[in-house]
């Protein structure tokens, strides 16, 4: 007997923003790495990667001298949306490009094209600026893990969301970030690191706090929820 779902995927496709995402974080270290083979652009390849740093990459000391002179030009303004692209190797753009599709496939699959990259960029904004405000290191902020930690917050909204609709302790919600967070800061104490847990941090509370604004429903949604309970 013909079966009519014979031809389908076992897998649910991504959706078409989350494969967009990872694909231009990809794209952009497969350049960089290339450039550092030797596979392209000649011997001053090499260099690629800093050079997108000290271009793109978003410096906390740098914003503070911006702020006390009052002046804000667009080649360092864009830092807070170029930062999330450039990586400091394959294997940290390896990791963020996991997190985006894992993460991202579950929360592109509810969330509208607009909130999903609203919550991916925002996220990354605000990791910068409380980073910023926090400290005042010279040292670049570079990698897609705030705006990821974004989407992580966005998970954790409608996992929170649907344990408090069943009835249950929505705390066991933020048990991944939890872990993630903790994972980070034992690989920062034993091998060393910065204060790039900031903004992660920061872009998970982001993440998880614009989902109340641009999930579906909103907000309103959300209290009609809790008010089944």
């Amino acid at each position: 007997m013909y079966n009519p779902n014979a031809d389908e995927s076992p897998f649910n496709p991504l959706p078409t923003v989350v494969i967009a995402l990872a694909m231009v974080i990809s794209a952009v270290e497969i350049v960089l790495q290339a450039g550092e083979s030797g596979l392209v652009g000649g011997p001053g390849a090499i260099g690629w990667r800093i050079d997108a740093m000290q271009d793109y990459a978003f410096i906390p000391a740098l914003w503070d001298a911006m702020l006390q002179q009052g002046l804000f030009p667009l080649e360092h303004m864009m830092r807070f949306v170029t930062y999330p692209f450039i990586h400091g190797s394959f294997t940290h753009a390896a990791f963020a490009v996991v997190i985006v599709l894992a993460i991202g496939k579950v929360v592109g699959e509810v969330f509208s094209t607009f909130a999903f990259l609203a919550m991916f960029f925002v996220s990354a904004i605000f990791g910068a600026l409380v980073m910023a405000l926090i400290t005042d290191s010279a040292s670049p902020l570079v990698g897609a893990y705030p705006g990821a930690y974004g989407l992580i917050g966005g998970f954790t909204f409608l996992l929170w969301v649907q344990l408090t609709q069943l009835g249950q302790d929505g705390k066991s919600a933020f048990t991944l970030v939890g872990v993630l967070l903790g994972i980070q800061l034992v690989f920062a104490m034993i091998f060393g690191g910065g204060l790039d847990w900031i903004a992660d941090l920061a872009g998970f509370i982001s993440g998880f706090l614009l989902s109340f604004i641009v999930s579906p429903g909103g907000w309103a949604r959300v209290l009609a929820k809790l008010r089944k309970r």
